[in-house]
């Protein structure tokens, strides 16, 4: 199905509570612009099915009893050539397993008792990838589990990438959770350069996405997460 002249966002789900997965299956595809095309009761099988059907998203349980979503989404990014979007799912917000899962390299995370509109936004915003998810969520979850200030890798990433000034304000303003279209407006400046910023950060950063390049900002203490 076409939606207002574009294709729909395709959503692979991964968890092993079958519940869970006719809730989300349910609200997802009450939106004419979303489409469930296939679901998983563990990350093992999650490999095989994102070859097999191509999803934009992956909604996955960040707790599972094979293979977690943490494993799972390091295993999808190593092995899969142009790997979908990764949203975690997770029952408590301040969770070590998301972060882990982020840090990892997963695209953002949902709270299982989220509302309907909450979860339709979240993967309507990872697939689309130009602004980060619950930056505020993930504020607090780099506070309460990151090595703030004191991981090595970030430190070192940080300064190998040497950005410009107008990427570091890019990165400080991705960080707050603002969109490109809100940082250009902050910048005063168009959106595509906004999006040169971005792609030119990321690429310097060796960051899959946003979620990857504010968290090793606020490792290397970057950005406080206060």
């Amino acid at each position: 199905m076409i939606y207002a002249g574009r294709m729909p966002v395709t959503v692979l789900l991964v968890d092993d509570e079958p519940l869970v997965r006719a809730g989300l299956r349910a609200v997802l595809e009450a939106q004419p612009d979303i489409e469930v095309v296939g679901e998983a009761a563990d990350g093992a099988a999650v490999i095989p099915l994102v070859r097999q059907l191509r999803p934009d998203v992956v909604a996955m349980d960040v707790r599972m009893p094979l293979l977690d979503g943490i494993e799972a989404t390091r295993a999808v990014l190593r092995t899969v050539a142009d790997p979908p979007k990764i949203v975690v799912i997770t029952t408590f917000e301040n969770d070590e397993y998301v972060y882990e899962a982020l840090r990892a390299g997963a695209d953002g995370f949902l709270l299982k008792r989220a509302r309907p509109a909450e979860i339709v936004h979240a993967v309507r915003l990872v697939a689309e990838g130009e602004s980060l998810l619950f930056p505020a969520a993930v504020r607090e979850l780099a506070g309460a589990h990151g090595r703030l200030r004191g991981n090595p890798d970030a430190v070192a990433a940080l300064e190998r990438a040497a950005l410009t000034g107008r990427e570091e304000e890019v990165l400080r303003l991705m960080a707050r959770g603002l969109s490109n279209a809100e940082i250009a407006a902050r910048l005063v400046v168009g959106t595509e350069t906004v999006k040169s910023h971005v792609s030119s950060l990321l690429a310097k950063l060796g960051a899959r996405d946003r979620t990857q390049a504010v968290i090793t900002a606020y490792e290397s203490g970057f950005v406080a997460p206060g």
